[in-house]
């Protein structure tokens, strides 16, 4: 925040023509971020329609739920681990095309992410009640909101928590591997627990983030690149949200039967 408080009267630019600049900057990642969230919810709630039916066939789920053929192709078959890892090999061609991209084609390509997130995610609707996603996802969003408001609103320069966090995050990563192998039910909630406070610091650290870089660039002008950080701000904050809902919804979570 000293840094932030120092730039914006920097360079002969006014402290209002910067601070009205960051809101409608802000106000883009949020917008872009809730697009992004919509997306992701309407193809995960129109896929897992098609893929669970109460008209019984040979796919059982539980009491008076069966999968379509579709379903099974999508949840059943090894189509499932492409689904499964399209969205993080979506995030490492962003990350390396982003300087090639327009800022049409980056938000574009923003939301065919979303979509395909929405894909990965409909299993959930397969596991949990429909009552207990809202729920959960309720609860997530307040969370996230006072969180993103503190990261913005603090005075406190909380940028040395990035390290920390990027360590936990990987940390996670490795435990989530090694638990597909042991199947662990403690260990499982462990990492959902430990992932709600780390992704919960995350949404903190990186509105900061986004704050501190929009004012950093726009003392020099450079408009192209705030219409492209602006996305890659919204893609922080959606993925913190969404790894924030899933830890919750498997620690909060009701099974279906």
């Amino acid at each position: 925040m000293a840094q932030f408080d120092t730039i914006r009267t920097t360079a002969g630019v006014r402290a209002g023509v910067i601070d009205q600049g960051l809101k409608a900057h802000m106000n883009k990642v949020y917008a872009t971020m809730s697009i992004g969230m919509i997306i992701t919810g309407l193809a995960a709630w129109a896929v897992s329609g098609l893929a669970v039916t109460n008209v019984a066939t040979q796919y059982q789920l539980g009491t008076g739920r069966y999968l379509t053929e579709f379903g099974y192709a999508l949840y059943a078959t090894p189509l499932k681990w492409v689904i499964m890892l399209l969205p993080i090999g979506m995030v490492f061609a962003f990350g390396a095309l982003i300087n090639r991209l327009s800022t049409a084609g980056a938000q574009l390509f923003f939301y065919a992410y979303a979509a395909a997130m929405g894909l990965s995610l409909s299993s959930i609707f397969l596991v949990f009640t429909g009552t207990s996603i809202v729920q959960v996802f309720l609860v997530t969003a307040i969370a996230f909101a006072s969180l993103s408001l503190y990261g913005y609103t603090t005075k406190r320069d909380i940028s040395g928590w990035g390290t920390f966090l990027i360590m936990g995050v990987v940390g996670l990563l490795l435990a989530s591997i090694v638990n597909i192998f042991l199947g662990s039910g403690p260990l499982q909630m462990a990492i959902s627990a430990l992932g709600v406070l780390i992704f919960a610091g995350l949404t903190a650290y990186d509105t900061q983030n986004i704050k501190n870089t929009y004012v950093q660039h726009a003392v020099h002008g450079d408009t192209e690149w705030l219409g492209k950080a602006a996305i890659m701000g919204a893609l922080n904050l959606y993925l913190d949200f969404i790894n924030m809902f899933m830890m919750l919804l498997q620690l909060f979570g009701n099974r279906q039967e």
